[in-house]
């Protein structure tokens, strides 16, 4: 088994946002010259998270940041952690800081509809993301 490590960076404008990265993900698996395997995305941020979601209809992503935002809001009076930002740190821990996406035949298989969403919730910043390919 082959194990290919590479990374990359992504730069958010606003405080909470989705940006897909599925390009930059299929560029780094590429790279990697792997087949058939298993490509995990990591995030090494404890503000930011990963996900697969729709990428046709971007209300899909608006309304994903509205829930986590009615769900975890970013002034709670419980809150003690002193930077203010203890509702980004939660939305990452709900979203969660991986994924893993088969490749077969050199292609993330990736339903139709589906997409690698970078998720900020404590920007804007630049991040990075760390893209491992194992396989054949």
């Amino acid at each position: 088994m082959k194990i290919v490590q590479r990374e990359f960076h992504v730069s958010t404008r606003s405080r909470t946002e989705m940006v897909d990265v599925t390009h930059q993900v299929e560029a780094a698996t590429h790279e990697a010259g792997i087949r058939n395997g298993e490509t995990i995305i990591f995030c090494p941020h404890t503000t930011a998270a990963l996900t697969i979601n729709e990428n046709a209809d971007p209300d899909v992503v608006h309304d994903v940041l509205l829930a986590l935002d009615e769900m975890v809001p970013r002034s709670h009076p419980g809150f003690r952690h002193s930077e203010g930002n203890s509702d980004a740190h939660t939305k990452s821990s709900l979203v969660g800081c991986s994924e893993q996406v088969l490749i077969k035949d050199g292609t993330l298989v990736l339903g139709t509809w589906q997409a690698i969403y970078f998720c900020e919730f404590d920007g804007p910043r630049r991040r990075r993301v760390i893209v491992q390919v194992r396989g054949e």
